[in-house]
């Protein structure tokens, strides 16, 4: 009896386990069927459902249609993915794994010896598959790097939040350098000792260094001045900001440092931006306001605007200096109503504070400030991401994003549809446009420029030429000269989806840059659905099959239309490095789809803000609430294979793409915001920056996992790594102590809800043993 009994209860576990799985994929199978989808899933799902039956009873026949089963998937797979890694591990691994499971001796006893090798053995071969798949699946291409054509200027400091007001993060510094970055380690902490309360977005800042003082800012705007050598806290500056209608994606990335030798106090000064609208000089020795600049130090940047509805208008990045002015614009929040704050981008004298010009869409050809009674226009394309200029030029280079609210165009102006998702060569001396290039026409995507504008020279037909690389949230890279907006590398319009919502229009054609490596993730299929578990693959499938798309460009709908990439991009804040010398850059890119559904008026209205199950945006003043968000699997993980983010080498004198490689493991990665501590290269979602050093490294955080790499710029190669308490969504930066000749990397580790990391307040410093 109690032999009876170990021999009987095992097939029952096993058998209960592949009904309740076979069962529930078959039925999700009819479901992906009955929308155009594979029949795969339906019919295995009977299969492995009838598997269970007969192994509930004892019969070996279960174990030979299991097996069947995966002779069945292993060839489908095959056919449908080659012999992709990331494709094969969701079809296979999990069932495979259950076959091997048949080797156990309770299994063979209950079903017998060979038809439990059989599917054990075919359980075996799935595995194998992976793993051989897994060799043969490569970083992508490797060229040659190209030689050093042209030297810049050495400099100890980190000037700007791009490293100079070129955006190119780059240094000349070579102490750290490839063969002694091994024995990198950590020199000092600093902790801001601020981390917000509530929903508030997190420490995203890059500090600068200059005269031997780190500055930075915090997610609530206090301005801090630390010690480069140890760390130690100079001063701080709390502006003390009213909190209201802050969210998730509040920050201050950056401060300016600016030289006023003319001006009366604070010949030094770091120039910084609030949440509440106010522009602010301190004095870069004490951190007190400048009492030559503004009121007290402070320039009320409301005036103009309007209303402004509490945490609708305010500057993210850091403020841009340009031949003796302030240039900043402002994020304005997405999706609200029609008519929100003006994205009118500005420029404040250095000195004193004064108002220089105002770029206002609106008022074209009159660059002052509005009148008694009068506005800045609303609903304007804004400028949020940061900006670059060129002071040999006299111009300011302005990304722009879409006009308020993002998914609904109906209402735009004429002008407001030249400049928006764009970027805009502006004089520096009065503010007047002199060229743009639209990214995106017509934008109803949300796919705002907010790249940094990398300014770098290479090299066309043996001519220096002076360039501007654009990278965009499509994916697409752009090369312009940036003395006239001219192509330097190929770009096309082709034609895109059409059939926009009732109401909207839709540009017929979309700019593509044909010269230079696209960072799209290609189109999607049903077959690209990806998941951890059948279940959650058929889910994906359903999902994709439910949404609408056509490829790029596939306009919002009610019925709800799959963007990609997504709205996080493609290449999102963190923007672009480049090695001016050498004329590589580097570039990271997201590839995460996005949702957007447009909601009826009416039905928005019934569910006060909710529908559908997805939160609603309101975007009042348009026929549609909106809903959008992440194209996640049940288990929480992006339902398109792998990887989710990249890092990449292109040489913008060739065009060519020089290496490719996922950025990024899974030891902080896992379902439902779980962290695996598996470090599969599998490439996970970023948010931020690399910078290069002339030494040949490139160091880079910003994806999911916690950790700062450096990376041989030749190969792609992954040459030194350190763990960071959180996630690092910013760009590192580096500079040279004139007091004790060390070279120090310096990351801000502040995690991101973005990424699902727990938020902290790190800054942390690195440097080589003494």
């Amino acid at each position: 009896m109690l032999e009876a009994e170990r021999v009987g209860r095992p097939p029952y576990i096993l058998a209960i386990f592949l009904i309740l799985l076979g069962g529930t994929v078959a039925v999700l199978g009819a479901w992906l069927a009955v929308l155009g989808g594979s029949p795969y899933y339906v019919l295995n799902g009977i299969l492995v459902t009838a598997a269970g039956i007969l192994v509930w009873r004892r019969s070996a026949f279960g174990a030979w249609l299991y097996a069947g089963f995966l002779a069945i998937t292993i060839a489908w797979s095959i056919a449908e993915a080659g012999l992709d890694a990331w494709a094969l591990v969701p079809r296979l691994f999990g069932v495979s794994v259950v076959g091997l499971v048949f080797l156990a001796p309770w299994y063979r006893r209950a079903l017998g010896t060979r038809p439990t090798l059989a599917t054990a053995g075919l359980g075996g071969i799935g595995l194998a598959l992976i793993v051989a798949s897994a060799a043969l699946t490569g970083g992508g291409d490797a060229g040659v790097l190209p030689p050093t054509s042209q030297a810049v200027a050495s400099s100890n400091e980190w000037l700007a939040y791009g490293a100079t007001e070129a955006g190119d993060r780059f240094s000349s510094l070579t102490q750290i350098n490839r063969n002694n970055v091994s024995g990198l380690k950590p020199a000092w902490t600093y902790h801001t000792g601020i981390i917000p309360k509530g929903i508030w977005g997190p420490l995203e800042v890059t500090p600068i260094m200059v005269d031997d003082t780190l500055y930075m800012c915090t997610q609530t705007d206090v301005v801090i001045a630390v010690d480069p050598d140890t760390g130690t806290e100079k001063w701080r500056f709390d502006p003390k900001i009213n909190p209201e209608g802050a969210t998730g994606v509040t920050a201050c990335r950056g401060v300016a440092f600016a030289r006023v030798p003319q001006a009366p106090d604070c010949q030094a000064r770091i120039i910084s931006a609030t949440f509440d609208a106010r522009l602010i000089a301190l004095d870069a020795k004490t951190g007190r306001p400048c009492q030559s600049f503004g009121q007290g130090g402070i320039v009320d940047l409301k005036q103009g605007m309007g209303a402004i509805e509490a945490g609708f208008y305010y500057v993210s990045s850091a403020p841009t200096i340009a031949r003796g002015r302030i240039v900043l614009g402002g994020w304005i929040a997405d999706n609200m109503h029609v008519g929100e704050p003006s994205g009118v981008v500005r420029a404040f004298d250095v000195a004193t504070g004064k108002f220089a010009w105002a770029w206002d869409l609106g008022r074209p050809g009159f660059n002052g400030q509005p009148g008694p009674g009068e506005t800045y226009t609303r609903g304007t394309p804004n400028s949020w991401a940061p900006m670059s200029a060129d002071d040999a030029l006299g111009l300011v280079y302005v990304p722009t994003g879409n006009a308020t609210p993002d998914h609904w165009g109906a209402e735009r102006s004429a002008l407001s549809e030249k400049y928006a998702s764009s970027v805009v060569a502006i004089d520096a001396s009065n503010g007047t446009p002199r060229w743009s290039f639209q990214a995106t026409h017509h934008d109803l995507w949300d796919y705002d420029v907010g790249s940094q504008p990398t300014l770098v020279n290479i090299n066309v037909r043996g001519r220096s030429v002076p360039a501007l690389v654009q990278p965009t949230k499509t994916g697409q890279i752009y090369l312009l000269d940036r003395r006239d907006g001219t192509f330097l590398s190929n770009v096309s319009e082709r034609p895109v989806p059409q059939g926009p919502a009732a109401g909207d229009r839709l540009s017929a054609t979309q700019p593509y840059s044909d010269g230079l490596p696209s960072f799209t993730g290609g189109q999607l299929s049903e077959k690209d659905m990806w998941g951890i578990s059948p279940i959650d693959q058929v889910l994906c499938r359903i999902q994709f099959r439910s949404l609408r798309y056509e490829g790029d460009y596939t306009p919002p709908s009610t019925q709800g239309t799959l963007v990609w990439p997504g709205i996080g991009g493609g290449m999102n804040w963190g923007s672009a490095a480049v090695d001016p010398e050498r004329g590589v850059l580097i570039v990271n890119a997201n590839r995460i789809g996005t949702y957007i559904r447009l909601i009826p008026r009416a039905q928005a209205k019934n569910t006060h803000g909710m529908a559908h199950g997805y939160d609603a945006l309101p975007a009042s003043g348009t026929p549609f609430a909106v809903s959008a968000g992440t194209f996640m699997s049940l288990l929480g993980t992006p339902c398109q294979q792998p990887p989710y983010s990249t890092i990449s080498a292109v040489d913008l004198n060739s065009h060519k793409l020089l290496w490719t490689h996922p950025l990024g493991t899974t030891a902080d990665s896992g379902p439902f915001g779980t962290r695996m501590m598996l470090p599969i290269p599998m490439g996970v979602p970023a948010m931020g920056g690399s910078m290069i050093t002339r030494s040949g490294l490139i160091f880079i955080a910003a994806t999911q996992e916690r950790v700062l790499r450096a990376i041989d710029i030749r190969t792609g190669e992954v040459v030194w790594t350190h763990r960071l308490p959180t996630a690092a969504t910013t760009t590192p930066m580096t500079y040279r102590s004139s007091k004790t000749g060390k070279q120090y990397v310096v990351i801000v580790a502040g995690g991101s809800h973005l990424v699902a990391s727990p938020i902290s307040d790190v800054v942390q410093a690195f440097s080589l043993p003494d």
